[in-house]
């Protein structure tokens, strides 16, 4: 028999409620400390920390050093800048020039990666007025390039703290200047084939692969008809540039005006407005109360409508389109750390889980339109017997 859980109180669209909690005290943040495991904690790595030694290290090196007429680099400098959930590897390496910047050398090796579309992002999302590492040097047939350091103190690494308000303001700004350069044609499309494929990532690998649960044809009817009531909505959204990683562990901490600084921009689309919003606001490294996000996400919509983006006229409407938006993204998020421990042996992001799975089941327990998806992941859950059905850690002092 299922196990009885409590269903959250606000089913309905959150019309009525009042969106922004201004005025009331925030909670902190959680924070996973499993991040550390993500790469090296850089800010405190040592100036020469030993890498291994391969071919497409060795090629690299190589490359760099044809470059020093133009980029004169202490090659003996090269250590590792951070890891990556992909086949691409980042080193930083220091300028021969005293008082010259280090500089970040992208392996992104073929046919695994491609280097085109990051320096077509990178292109226009500079064009843009966001801040985006400048290519230096590219050799894309063979996977290299040469790029800016935007240095290590990423966003997440500054959370929870004074300065949350601040650094959101800025991603926030950045984000609605990306979205207003917006056009079609300039990235590929977030169609109904790219959102139905990251979908089906939460049967394939999150149930079948980490649960141990192959969906019958019961479960697939049910999932069939969320997945198509998401999909509805998501496509009727009003369409712009989206990064599709816009969080924490993407974003520098740069200096005033150029905060922040965006990485790992390659796969950009043109596609729903709430998705990059989303992306920020239910982090999967760090989660905040809803009244902050609330807060967040209304100060972002009054800023939308400013300019003229197309976002829902009605604030309950927009944060419904920004709700099911983030249900399609943290299905797939459950498929792809189950992809990334299983095929590709990085089971840090199995930490990291929980929180996601929270965010999911919170806003299926919602909407009425997904009872039938709620049960079956409390029924998933429950028979993993993992404690407390879809339960994050709890932010400090909440003992909602």
């Amino acid at each position: 028999m299922r196990r009885a859980v409590g269903r959250a109180t606000g089913r309905a669209a959150v019309r009525g409620r009042s969106p922004s909690g201004r005025g009331k005290p925030h909670r902190p943040a959680v924070i996973n400390d499993s991040r550390l495991l993500y790469g090296l904690p850089l800010a405190r790595t040592p100036r020469m920390t030993p890498i291994t030694e391969d071919a497409r290290l060795a090629e690299l090196r190589a490359w760099l050093a044809s470059l020093g007429a133009r980029h004169p680099l202490a090659l003996e400098t090269i250590r590792p800048a951070s890891d990556d959930a992909s086949f691409r590897r980042y080193f930083r390496v220091d300028a021969k020039n005293a008082g010259a910047p280090s500089l970040v050398a992208m392996d992104a090796p073929p046919p695994m990666e491609d280097c085109r579309p990051f320096v077509h992002a990178a292109g226009v999302f500079a064009a843009a007025g966001v801040s985006v590492p400048a290519v230096r040097a590219a050799d894309l047939e063979r996977g290299f390039l040469l790029l800016d350091d935007f240095g290590s103190t990423t966003y997440l690494s500054r959370l929870p703290g004074d300065e949350a308000d601040a650094l959101y303001s800025d991603a926030i700004a950045a984000l609605i200047a990306l979205q207003s350069a917006s056009r079609p044609g300039v990235f590929p499309d977030y169609d109904r084939a790219l959102l139905q494929r990251e979908l089906d990532l939460y049967p394939d690998w999150y149930l079948a692969r980490h649960r141990g649960v192959e969906p019958d044809a019961r479960m697939r009817a049910t999932l069939a008809g969320a997945f198509e009531r998401l999909l509805a909505n998501n496509l009727a959204q009003g369409r712009v540039y989206v990064h599709r990683d816009y969080h924490s562990r993407n974003l520098m901490v740069l200096d005033r005006a150029a905060n922040p600084g965006v990485l790992d921009f390659q796969d950009a689309v043109y596609g729903p407005v709430t998705y990059d919003l989303v992306s920020l606001l239910r982090d999967a490294y760090v989660e905040w109360p809803e009244a902050r996000q609330l807060d967040w996400t209304a100060r972002y919509w009054e800023d939308a409508r400013r300019r003229r983006l197309p976002v829902a006229g009605d604030f309950g409407e927009f944060y419904r389109d920004f709700e099911w938006m983030g249900l399609q993204r943290h299905l797939k998020v459950l498929g792809i750390f189950a992809r990334l421990c299983y095929r590709d042996g990085k089971d840090r992001y199995l930490a990291d889980m929980p929180r996601v799975l929270g965010y999911a089941l919170r806003t299926a327990r919602r909407y009425g339109e997904f009872d039938a998806l709620a049960r079956l992941m409390e029924d998933v859950e429950q028979g993993a017997g993992d404690g407390a059905v879809g339960s994050p850690p709890r932010a400090a002092g909440d003992t909602s």
